[in-house]
């Protein structure tokens, strides 16, 4: 019984950090509406500022002094981050926030490198606390009991300052009604750059609290980002109570789990922020009205079908990748199939954001469930590769039944949120079911057959496979049905009251991408060879979201040239810097804060404004003309 009573205490202690985290991305979400991602990466520099602070400078400034100036020298840096940069983007779609704060983590992580190297940095332990007490034969360590008294503390000193004082006011009414606050002759400005300062300064001092537990890695930023995602969904967007609660929830979870479940341990916080969303979508302490604000950003304006020009240069394009194989060595063509098959996943994912008004942050599940579906097929029943081609995706057609069913039930964020809850879980069973999926050594020798075994033959089929898929997925646009999506995204009261079954719709949007999705997994299972977990992983989403947006969510050709772009940049990035995560950190910034409406978005709109000008000046001159005569 001991042994459980401290596996209890250590869960409490994990949930410390987790709620100061947690309890950041919160209040930061709830005032600005930024859905930050590099949030992990100001807790992963508290942890290494503060591991410099108290090995360099503990004579002056002693641990604890070395631990608090951490968080604030990281709190000035993200003031600086809300002023440089998260100020020139408030109104823009929060789906391009989200993009810049993806780009500034790829940026830290190489910069952590850079500053403190690639190996794993152990930091001292805290005086006065290096022991540990007996607890009826178990040794529970005295730093964690301190870390168990910090968590209620910090939330009660985050209470009073939200309500007993001015500031705090502010803060929660403008969580309420932004606009409101401003018409009040608040400077929302200033508000926020607090309201951000305080997030980061606890995201930090939760980092900096770690060093003398955790070893110090530049991948604590992506480690614990999605469990503070979970923490924040489960207890409620903008909630500080419910993030204290979701944090101790999901570290028991993770402090038992391994005991009772040992199975589906890893999956356990997955299937429980599914449930609550699924039960209750604001969370267990959110506000009913949140789930109803629609997806932002995705107001797109109504498209046309492609002219005779544009077809003929897409014939033409489709022509020149064609000739590749004549050209270029094996390895450009390896290189051209996997853009080809990460065009298949882009414009799969586009087809549910843009048009359907879905923002999937999961998307990578359907993709990682077709690679295993051919890697079954290929491996276990020996079938060949065409079969498996056709019968392996069904695999991801499946799951986006059965999970698309629940998601489109929710809209925004907590939508977005499920199905990363539901891509976890994916990427979870693939990681811990070793025996059918070989977990983290994956499934080895998927080889396509024979006679597209060559480089040129395989990058062939690829680019039929996607020049199909796109045109399909761009019929599908401009049909009925693709219109009575776009009715269903942009209004579904009034879809609704025209007899449009909204949700039915949706999901069988959702089922359509989660199926091409699955058809790119396929591909690249061959192109690889193998499959692993990380075909399921939430990197690979987030890829997929970076494509959409870099050549732009409000044209339909924006994620065939944003997949290009991305993964051409990327792996020439791998190829010839060893800072290939600053450098395309550093475009994807300059791009959200340069060419909001991605590449293609940019470029329609230089060509529809020189044409307006064209216009203007020979409307100009016929008025001249007609004054004269």
């Amino acid at each position: 019984m001991s042994f459980y009573v401290v596996q209890f205490l250590s869960g409490l202690a994990s949930a410390a950090a987790l709620f100061l985290v947690a309890s950041g991305l919160s209040i930061i979400f709830g005032v600005t509406r930024i859905v930050n991602f590099a949030h992990g990466a100001f807790y992963m520099l508290g942890a290494y500022v503060a591991f410099s602070l108290t090995e360099r400078l503990s004579g002056t400034l002693g641990f604890w002094g070395g631990i608090i100036a951490a968080a604030v020298i990281v709190a000035l840096i993200g003031v600086l981050v809300e002023m440089l940069l998260l100020r020139r983007i408030y109104r823009s779609p929060e789906l391009f926030q989200l993009l810049a704060t993806f780009g500034l983590t790829l940026m830290v992580e190489d910069l952590a490198v850079l500053i403190w190297g690639p190996d794993d940095l152990l930091g001292r332990r805290a005086p006065g606390l290096r022991g540990a007490f007996d607890f009826f034969g178990q040794a529970i360590p005295t730093y964690d009991v301190l870390l168990m008294v910090l968590g209620p503390v910090v939330l009660g000193a985050l209470w009073l300052l939200f309500h007993r004082t001015r500031w705090g006011v502010l803060v929660r009414a403008a969580t309420q009604d932004r606009d409101m606050v401003a018409a009040l002759g608040v400077n929302q400005k200033w508000l926020f750059t607090s309201v951000f300062a305080l997030g980061v300064f606890l995201a930090a001092l939760g980092g900096a609290l770690q060093i003398p537990r955790d070893a110090v890695n530049h991948t604590m930023d992506l480690r614990i980002i999605v469990d503070v995602f979970v923490v924040v969904v489960i207890g409620g967007l903008g909630s500080i109570t419910g993030a204290f609660v979701a944090a101790v929830l999901v570290s028991e979870l993770n402090a038992f789990g391994i005991l009772i479940f040992p199975k589906i341990s890893i999956i356990l916080v997955f299937l429980v922020m599914a449930v609550v969303l699924i039960v209750r979508p604001w969370g267990l302490f959110g506000k009913p009205e949140a789930a109803a604000r629609q997806t932002p950003g995705l107001a797109v304006q109504p498209w046309r079908p492609l002219s005779s020009q544009a077809r003929l240069a897409f014939v033409g394009v489709l022509i020149l990748a064609a000739a590749l194989p004549l050209l270029g060595s094996n390895y450009a063509l390896i290189v051209g199939a996997e853009i080809a098959i990460f065009v298949i996943f882009a414009v799969s994912l586009h087809f549910l954001m843009s048009v359907g008004g879905m923002a999937s942050f999961g998307h990578a599940a359907y993709f990682g469930l077709g690679a295993y579906g051919v890697a079954f097929l290929a491996k276990l029943a020996g079938l060949p590769m065409i079969a498996c081609l056709l019968l392996g995706p069904l695999l991801g057609l499946f799951g986006a039944i059965v999970f698309g069913w629940f998601a489109v039930q929710l809209s925004g964020v907590y939508f977005a949120m499920l199905t990363l809850a539901f891509a976890q879980i994916v990427w979870s069973i693939a990681f811990q079911w070793v025996d059918v999926t070989g977990g983290d050594n994956g499934i080895l020798g998927v080889w396509p057959a024979a006679l597209v075994a060559t480089p040129a033959r395989f990058y062939w089929l690829a680019l039929a496979i996607t020049a199909l898929s796109v045109v399909v997925l761009r019929v599908l646009v401009f049909s009925p049905f693709g219109y009575a999506l776009r009715a269903t995204r942009d209004s579904g009261l009034r879809s609704e009251a025209i007899g449009i079954n909204s949700k039915r719709i949706q999901w069988t949007a959702f089922v359509i991408a989660g199926t091409f999705a699955a058809l790119a997994g396929a591909l690249f299972a061959y192109l690889k060879g193998s499959v692993f977990p990380d075909n399921a992983g939430i990197a690979l989403s987030v890829d997929s979201l970076v494509m959409v947006l870099l050549g732009g969510v409000e044209t339909v050709s924006g994620a065939v040239v944003g997949a290009i772009v991305y993964k051409a940049l990327s792996i020439w990035l791998v190829s010839y810097t060893e800072l290939s995560k600053l450098v395309m950190g550093a475009v994807i910034v300059l791009l959200v804060v340069m060419f909001p409406k991605g590449i293609v978005g940019t470029f329609d709109s230089l060509i529809e404004s020189g044409r307006l000008s064209f216009l203007k000046r020979g409307s100009s001159r016929a008025t001249q003309t007609e004054g004269a005569e």
